[in-house]
């Protein structure tokens, strides 16, 4: 661990305060600060947290505080905003959750002006794309944790197929965090062969097919709410991952949320692509080697997102 890495996580919700527990299960930070308007909630949280640090690996301080407690933060984790509730879409809380974003930033910018800004709050490419246009902050300062999330969830479906760890399966879920999100299904591997050709060559395992499983990956959030009301565990374990690779300077290449200047045409809009994630934040995009009919699918994404976007007063 890098001690004094001071991380402030923004709202001490299901999410907020699964993201603390697990950045200090992992020894990312020396201390942790919970922020939330329940100001109880943030107390409680943090009290539960910090009763484990003695047989936690590495020491953390876990308190909660005003934004002014925040100051001089290495990252500041943003999961502020109305959680989705069973049926609604992450575009469904967009203006009641950018107008939220947007009377914070200015009170935690002023704070922390160096601090690296991890993105959580949904609909995430849309906060993101708030928070690089109202904050004044560099860009690579701000990290949409994006489709990491979505990977995460289809490596995890492709491997149950395979019978393999989800470690083996390279293959990254690209544009929208939500309805849109997009599958370069002819950059997918397993142990190094293609994913496709790696089940036909094996008939005893079976795998749905593109579409079902795009499907799943674009609706598995709105499962698990619909299952137990909230998503929780596993954004908490993409989120400190994210917090760690810029803790160490991992130069981990991540398909996160950023900002597009003309990758594939795309301009002003927020979506993930593979990112280059170190201790300055987003250091670079690195264009992926995609299909004519692939790269279509990604600035449909950006398209719909544009129209989302424009629709609402940031």
């Amino acid at each position: 661990m890098n001690r004094g890495v001071k991380i402030s996580v923004l709202g001490a919700g299901r999410v907020g305060s699964a993201v603390a527990h697990t950045i200090a299960v992992q020894g990312i930070a020396s201390e942790i600060v919970l922020v939330d308007i329940f100001k109880d909630k943030a107390e409680g949280e943090a009290i539960d947290i910090r009763q484990g640090a003695s047989v936690m690996d590495m020491p953390v301080t876990v308190t909660a505080g005003e934004y002014a407690d925040t100051a001089d933060s290495d990252i500041v984790v943003f999961t502020l905003g109305a959680a989705r509730k069973p049926g609604q879409t992450r575009l469904d809380l967009a203006q009641g959750n950018v107008e939220i974003i947007k009377s914070v930033i200015p009170e935690v910018v002023k704070y922390s002006p160096d601090a690296k800004y991890v993105v959580v709050s949904n609909p995430v490419d849309i906060i993101t794309y708030t928070i690089m246009k109202v904050s004044g902050l560099p860009e690579s300062q701000i990290i949409g944790t994006g489709c990491l999330l979505d990977t995460a969830r289809l490596r995890d479906e492709i491997a149950t197929c395979a019978k393999v760890s989800p470690k083996n399966i390279h293959l990254n879920v690209y544009g929208e965090h939500g309805a849109t999100a997009m599958i370069p299904w002819s950059r997918g591997t397993i142990y190094g062969e293609n994913i496709d050709k790696y089940f036909e060559d094996r008939p005893e395992l079976h795998i749905p097919d593109h579409d079902t499983l795009l499907a799943n990956v674009r609706g598995a959030g709105g499962k698990v709410i619909a299952l137990k009301g909230a998503t929780f565990y596993a954004v908490s374990v993409v989120t400190a991952y994210v917090c760690n690779c810029i803790v160490h300077d991992a130069k981990a290449v991540l398909p996160l949320s950023t900002m597009m200047h003309g990758e594939f045409g795309m301009e002003d809009v927020c979506l993930s692509m593979p990112c280059v994630l170190g201790a300055r934040g987003v250091e670079k995009v690195n264009l992926p080697n995609m299909n004519e009919d692939e790269i279509r699918e990604l600035i449909a994404s950006a398209d719909s997102l544009k129209e989302i976007t424009a629709s609402l007063q940031i």
